[in-house]
């Protein structure tokens, strides 16, 4: 009688491994590998995965049959499966836990319904529309002619990518987007140039906003019905239907946010991510995958194609191109001036001596001449601002201690010009604030947001319409002509034409967050706005309000992210931080924590730094290795998670390994 391979849907670290159970005979046509099944575990029924079929157990005991099939639906695949391991294995995670991030819960109806078919489209005419072809493996070829290949013309090295996918080889590049570059339309080349080998894709943004543009994009370019655009954001019903249509080979290609980094795609040739450093990519749920390294993961097992694209450029990218697993895609000087906008910063020595405020200044003269010019000139103007509401933070008039909530010790925040200060902690309005330090009433900002900056503009430019984009409501695209947008960091939207200027204002607030990649993240968001403007030749300016000696103000200046990476890895080697090691988080109560640590067999060279507090009286420890010992790591701490469940420890603990927020 065949045996079934079940992984329980159990999230117990001692119980992570696949169980056997017998198949009857009559399931035992339609119970086949990837199929959802129910079995009986401990006494309860618990729903698994049937991860393999063999003839026979290694288990001595009586075995126990498969309780139910739920459906002869094979939803795991067995590249995903593997894929699923490979993540739990390095992320000191279970497989249970990572294959409930894989595998969408399963629409019943949706699941009953047939999937339309795939409308046909001639590989050559796509093959066409890419300008690809020829080119050596694993290298990216010399240049060739050609129009419409989607922007990668614009760089040395982008057409013989293309020419390297479309000829079914595996390239792997780390590409750095020029300003104004239609990031979408080139990622959706390089799927088409993938679909023109005979094999499938799969990329994964930030957000919905992202999601929309990569999806007209390849809707433009492979034609209707050619792909799937996969997110936890399309209800139950429509992401099953979305999943179900890769998993059955209708389509070929599934973009999407995080959701999608598992999506099952035949024939995997290419796996894009753009953007990798927003924190968006990084999975919330235990074991906290990000969705770069799960994307990396699966091109190395797959010996598919990789492509890590952004404006700026992360540690972990800058490494990839270091160690030559992946090459670099970049412009030349020419195109680079070319494209780019004028970035002047108002903290050099020059900017100082012609308006000696504007080092304190939140809105120096330079800025206020670069949005009246931009005006002028009938062009949009785009105010970033990292804060939104209106006023975030206050303080105290007279003797400027911030203003604190008197029952949380929150702070107090006004939401308009005439609201009273109200706690952003518990939300208690504080009418009759008092402060504890002087005994105050009048409060000043700490902090402007979004909409005060908007009222203010409004009241600088009376004539001139101005938008927000935020939390509230994210704009997509703002016409052209003569207007101010305030936006958020993430939230800017794109221009018709392009933007006049682009201010970018309270740049402190970014660069001094207690945080390893306050720099890098601060870069990042600038360069995302800057991105959006003119380039300089059309009269397009940028202004950052920050001193131009700084390191992040310099690359954004150059216009070279890599630099800066290459600065930032190299500081983070001589320092012992990832992504030059291997490091771990351990988190909860004392107690627990250091009954984890003490059940661990660390790696000899592990050093243990901590313990920090974490709050809600919870402590962090950090374990640090090299990378030659991050395997050994997850794995010694995965077995000391196993060895406390097994014993039933009542106070959990949470593994993190190379958290996104480190500090």
């Amino acid at each position: 009688m065949p045996v079934a391979r079940v992984c329980v849907d159990v999230p117990l670290a001692h119980l992570d491994r696949p169980f056997d159970y017998l198949v009857p005979a009559e399931v035992e046509e339609t119970a086949l590998p990837g199929t959802r099944v129910r079995v009986r575990f401990a006494g309860q029924l618990v729903d698994g995965w049937l991860l393999d079929r063999v003839d026979s157990s290694g288990h001595d005991g009586k075995l126990a049959f498969l309780e139910r099939l739920v459906s002869p639906e094979r939803v795991l695949t067995a590249e995903v499966a593997r894929l699923a391991r490979a993540v739990a294995d390095r992320y000191a995670g279970n497989l249970a836990d990572v294959l409930r991030l894989a595998v969408p819960p399963r629409h019943a109806r949706t699941e009953q319904t047939p999937t339309p078919a795939t409308p046909s489209r001639d590989l050559a005419v796509v093959a066409s529309r890419t300008g690809a072809e020829g080119g050596d493996d694993r290298k990216i070829a010399e240049p060739v002619a050609g129009e419409g290949d989607g922007g990668w013309g614009d760089y040395p090295t982008g057409p013989g990518f293309l020419r390297a996918l479309a000829d079914g080889r595996s390239p792997r590049a780390v590409w750095s987007a020029l300003p104004g570059t239609d990031w979408a339309a080139a990622y959706a080349h390089a799927i088409a140039a993938t679909v023109a080998g005979g094999r499938g894709a799969v990329a994964v943004v930030a957000d919905a906003r992202d999601l929309d543009r990569l999806d007209t994009a390849l809707s433009t370019l492979l034609g209707p019905g050619r792909h799937v655009a996969l997110s936890a954001a399309l209800g139950p019903a429509r992401r099953y239907r979305a999943f179900l249509a890769a998993s059955r080979g209708q389509v070929s290609v599934v973009v999407g946010t995080r959701a999608a980094m598992f999506a099952p795609v035949d024939r995997l040739g290419l796996v894009a991510i753009w953007d990798d450093g927003d924190d968006l990519h990084a999975e919330p749920r235990a074991p906290y995958p990000h969705a770069r390294e799960v994307l990396l993961t699966r091109a190395q097992l797959a010996d598919a194609a990789a492509l890590v694209g952004g404006y700026a450029r992360t540690g972990e990218a800058q490494q990839l191109a270091e160690t030559g697993w992946a090459r670099q895609i970049v412009a030349d000087r020419a195109a680079l001036r070319a494209r780019t906008p004028q970035v002047r910063p108002t903290g050099d020595d020059p900017q100082l001596a012609r308006d000696p405020a504007a080092a304190t200044a939140r809105l120096p003269s330079l800025a206020w001449d670069a949005a009246r010019a931009a005006l002028k000139a009938d062009a949009p103007v785009l105010v970033q601002v990292p804060r939104r509401g209106y006023l975030p933070a206050v303080a105290c008039v007279d003797c400027r201690t911030p203003a604190r909530c008197a029952h949380c010790a929150g702070p107090l925040a006004l939401r308009s010009a005439n609201a009273p200060p109200a706690c952003r902690w518990c939300g208690r309005v504080t009418a009759a604030y008092a402060c504890p330090n002087c005994g105050g009433r009048r409060l000043r900002a700490a902090v402007v947001g979004a909409r005060r900056t908007a009222e203010e503009l409004g009241r600088a430019f009376p004539d001139t319409p101005v938008r927000t984009s935020g939390r509230d409501e994210v704009l997509a695209v703002v016409p052209g002509g003569a207007a101010l947008v305030v936006a958020t960091p993430g939230a800017e939207p794109v221009a018709d034409g392009g933007y006049g200027a682009v201010l970018l204002l309270d740049t402190w607030a970014l660069l001094t967050r207690s945080d390893l990649r306050a720099g890098e993240e601060a870069l990042r968001r600038w360069m995302a706005a800057a991105a959006l403007a003119r380039p300089a030749a059309a009269g397009g300016r940028v202004v950052v309000v920050a001193d131009g000696g700084l390191a992040p103000v310099q690359a954004l200046l150059r216009w070279d992210s890599g630099w800066f990476a290459g600065r930032e890895l190299a500081d983070r080697r001589e320092l012992g931080f990832p992504p030059a090691v291997r490091m771990a988080s351990v988190t909860g109560v004392p107690e627990a924590v250091a009954d984890l640590l003490a059940a661990a067999r660390l790696p000899d060279a592990a050093v243990v730094l901590g313990p920090v507090p974490a709050g809600d009286g919870q402590e962090r420890m950090l374990v640090r290795v090299a990378r030659s010992g991050a395997a050994a790591l997850a794995r010694a701490l995965h077995e000391a998670a196993g060895l406390r469940s097994a014993r039933k420890a009542a106070q959990p603990v949470r593994i993190q390994v190379d958290p996104h927020d480190l500090f």
